[in-house]
């Protein structure tokens, strides 16, 4: 994402989908290898993520906490500043609470960045992200790379 003025666009989004026969090792590194193309490509001024959520499951916790390491190394590595942002501040400030559903989030992301279709879920996810991190943060920027929960 680019703001320019008072205006915000997307440059692109999608998500980083790993195959299921990739071991876990390879997962991380072909995250890390995906967010630093991103980067290379964009040249974005800083990174926005999500803030780290609570999950009930021990398993999930430890897979999504290796996903994000991998993700904050590759900007690290190229000297990104990197912003997090709570996903109910998130919510709240795309649609108006904190409390919203994916789907009101997705239609609000696909309202405010006059996008033709509702991205995915975690797509839109990051988007918004993007969108609280420019909220937050007033200034024109060259870009923001933002990742949601991987």
């Amino acid at each position: 994402m680019e703001k320019l003025s008072s205006v915000i666009r997307t440059l692109e989004y999608g998500v980083i989908k790993n195959s299921d026969r990739m071991l876990p090792s390879g997962c991380l590194v072909a995250i890390r290898d995906r967010v630093a193309e991103l980067v290379q490509k964009y040249e974005p001024a800083c990174a926005a993520l999500e803030g780290i959520i609570f999950v009930q499951s021990h398993r999930t916790a430890i897979t999504m906490g290796a996903a994000r390491g991998a993700a904050i190394i590759a900007l690290a590595e190229r000297g990104l500043q990197i912003y997090e942002y709570a996903p109910r501040r998130v919510k709240q400030s795309v649609v108006g609470r904190g409390g919203a559903a994916k789907t009101q989030v997705a239609f609000m992301v696909r309202a405010l960045l006059q996008l033709t279709e509702n991205p995915p879920p975690d797509a839109a996810d990051a988007l918004a992200i993007g969108l609280t991190h420019f909220q937050a943060h007033g200034t024109a920027a060259r870009g923001a790379l933002t990742l949601q929960q991987i």
